[in-house]
């Protein structure tokens, strides 16, 4: 599977960062970071059940120190903390990042003959890409997602193993009669991660 990085597919399916909390299969907190904190919180005290959270970007499931002070800000999560760290190299008020490329010297030499220079040439390129490859994009992030949050909280289920096939080869049909059987809470959380996970035809 691929990094679990949110991407710009990812975004897209959720524009607000949230997280969604699991004590066995049943929902107990789903939101923004700091109120699913604050709610498992309330929650410790009377069920010494260890609750699993879930990215809804990603489907990853995360390990929060309940006993850290959360302010009513608390900032990016993980791996926004770590797309910030790359945003100092380079020129960060443009929200220019330098990171490392390695190519062929092939693809320098027909780079560097393109208008504006190597970086101008890859923005283009990336960003054509992008345009002409988004439903596909999202389609693979929904996907591992689903497959993720499966994988964590699912796996002993049964038809689990052909309700991951049936996800990957685009068969929504197959895939909801799978699940159909499994908790109610477990079924809808999986289906709005995979909402995206089939092709419009």
């Amino acid at each position: 599977m691929s990094s679990s990085a949110p991407s710009a597919a990812s975004a897209a399916r959720f524009p607000e960062h949230t997280y969604t909390a699991f004590a066995g299969f049943h929902r107990i907190a789903s939101g923004p970071r700091e109120q699913v904190v604050a709610r498992l919180r309330e929650l410790s005290a009377a069920d010494g059940t260890p609750p699993l959270v879930f990215d809804d970007r990603t489907g990853e499931r995360l390990d929060l120190d309940l006993r850290d002070p959360v302010p009513a800000d608390c900032g990016p999560a993980p791996a926004e903390e770590q797309q910030a760290a790359a945003r100092a190299v380079g020129r960060p008020r443009l929200g220019v990042v330098a990171r490392e490329v390695t190519l062929l010297p092939r693809h320098w030499e027909w780079l560097g003959r393109q208008p504006g220079g190597a970086s101008v040439a890859l923005r283009r390129l990336v960003d054509e890409a992008r345009h002409v490859h988004a439903d596909r994009d999202l389609q693979r992030a929904a996907r591992e997602a689903a497959y993720r949050f499966m994988t964590a909280i699912a796996g002993d289920l049964p038809g689990f193993e052909e309700a991951t096939r049936a996800l990957f080869a685009g068969e929504r049909p197959r895939f909801e009669q799978l699940v159909e059987p499994w908790p109610e809470d477990l079924r809808g959380h999986l289906q709005r991660l995979a909402a995206d996970a089939w092709s419009a035809a």
